[in-house]
């Protein structure tokens, strides 16, 4: 699989499940900027199919 795929997948994935995501502004507004984006890196499903990709890319 071609980088510029790998690209387009993990975009599709942020732009179809993390755009607009509940969680994220709700952790967001009630415990910071850092903990929401550590929430989505190591919690949420989509973010560790994203951590997946990313490590195709390497």
């Amino acid at each position: 699989m071609e980088r510029k795929d790998i690209y387009k997948e993990t975009e599709e994935l942020m732009e179809q499940y993390c755009k607009g995501c509940f969680l994220h502004k709700y952790h967001k507004e009630e415990k910071g900027k850092r903990f929401a984006h550590r929430f989505c890196i190591t919690q949420c499903t989509i973010g560790e199919k994203i951590k997946k990709c990313g490590s195709r890319l390497s």
